[in-house]
């Protein structure tokens, strides 16, 4: 191989007597040139920046990794320049589950049918996250770790270079001061300027760095917004399918009792029609005096038949939007106050509800019950 000596003399020399003033600055021993306090601000700002920044960047990866070897293993991707495989997300792994288990199940049965429905939107679910990963991961991680690998090490590299030329200017100050002979003090102050030179030329190439800080708070500020209107997006689409199946499951109210008490299913009545009371028996079955109800001699009883009681009626505050599904039931609005009841032998999961003149079923799970 081929080695400058020469070359490589000087430079442990030059290292060696940078340690040396180095050290004696450390001990009080030896003078030491101050920056400007303009470029000292500048300098604190920049490592307030650096280590806030590669926190929210480290904490952010959590939040949309938590599984630590994912992380790693996303980590190697990017180092070897590789696209990292895709990953399915947990809600579209637990939907793939409940429709496989439902296929099993049968999803001709009711809790078959329940987990295909909700299955299908755990994958809407997991469908909607991973689209707020990928952008996040764009908008909001990319910058941050571009800043952290990119223009920090930039700023970092001329920082040590600025330490070393105040080193030399401090070793030629030094130099100076010891020199007795004046040709040695004429070549000691020659290579004082010449440092000083070098010194002010690198404090001025890393003061235009530093003051690039502002416009990489700017542009982190920005992507901060992406990055929420992400996690705005995200969480209302989710708060849209949850209120979606649960309209899709209040058309079962009944499935809880047929799945808990198969071994009465045979003696149990038949389902009524879609415009009576869901669990209210047949004419047949019920009790022939019930207070507040008019019956017709034959046939199923009919919500228009049902008549609010004296007492045992209670106010309630809607709490979301409901749309009925069949002329038996009432629609909703969030916010609006209704009154309700029950009547014997109806389902626990539905109330009468009166508003004006209207009347018909309402799910108990979209009220608040009121004093």
């Amino acid at each position: 191989m081929d080695f400058n000596l020469k070359k490589l003399t000087s430079d442990a020399g030059v290292f060696f007597t940078r340690a040396v003033q180095f050290t004696e600055e450390k001990l009080g021993s030896a003078e030491k040139t101050e920056l400007d306090a303009h470029l000292e601000n500048l300098i604190a700002r920049a490592d307030c920046t650096k280590n806030w920044t590669e926190k929210i960047f480290r904490q952010t990866e959590v939040l949309l990794q938590p599984n630590p070897s994912a992380r790693i293993e996303e980590f190697f991707y990017e180092k070897l320049d590789k696209k990292i495989p895709s990953r399915t997300t947990n809600g579209e792994l637990l939907g793939q589950y409940m429709l496989d288990a439902a296929k099993d199940f049968g999803p001709g049965t009711p809790y078959g049918s329940t987990l295909i429905t909700v299955g299908e939107y755990q994958s809407r679910l997991g469908g909607a996250e991973r689209e707020f990963l990928q952008t996040s991961a764009i908008n909001f991680l990319t910058p941050l770790r571009n800043f952290l690998e990119g223009d920090w090490r930039t700023i970092s590299k001329e920082r040590r270079l600025l330490e070393n030329r105040r080193l030399d200017l401090d070793i030629c100050k030094a130099r100076v001061k010891k020199a007795k002979q004046a040709e040695a003090k004429a070549a000691a102050e020659q290579e004082l300027r010449v440092a000083q030179t070098e010194f002010d030329r690198q404090a001025e190439v890393t003061r235009l760095l530093l003051e690039g800080i502002s416009s990489t708070h700017v542009n982190h500020l920005r992507c901060l917004h992406e990055f929420v209107e992400a996690q705005a997006t995200y969480y209302a689409q989710c708060h849209q399918y949850m209120q979606e199946l649960q309209k899709e499951l209040s058309r079962y109210p009944n499935s809880f009792a047929s799945n808990a008490n198969p071994s009465t299913s045979a003696t149990s009545p038949s389902p009524v029609s879609s415009a009576t009371l869901p669990g209210v028996s047949p004419p047949c079955l019920a009790s022939t005096s019930t207070p507040g109800i008019a019956r017709e001699p034959s046939g199923p009883l009919k919500i228009q038949d049902v008549q609010q009681p004296s007492t045992g009626h209670r106010k309630a505050k809607v709490l979301y939007d409901y749309d009925a599904h069949d002329t038996s039931e009432l629609s909703l609005l969030a916010d609006e106050l209704i009154t309700v009841y029950t009547v014997p032998g109806m389902d626990p999961d539905w109330l009468v509800g009166e508003r004006g003149n209207q009347k018909g079923k309402v799910p108990v799970t979209y009220l608040e019950l009121l004093s």
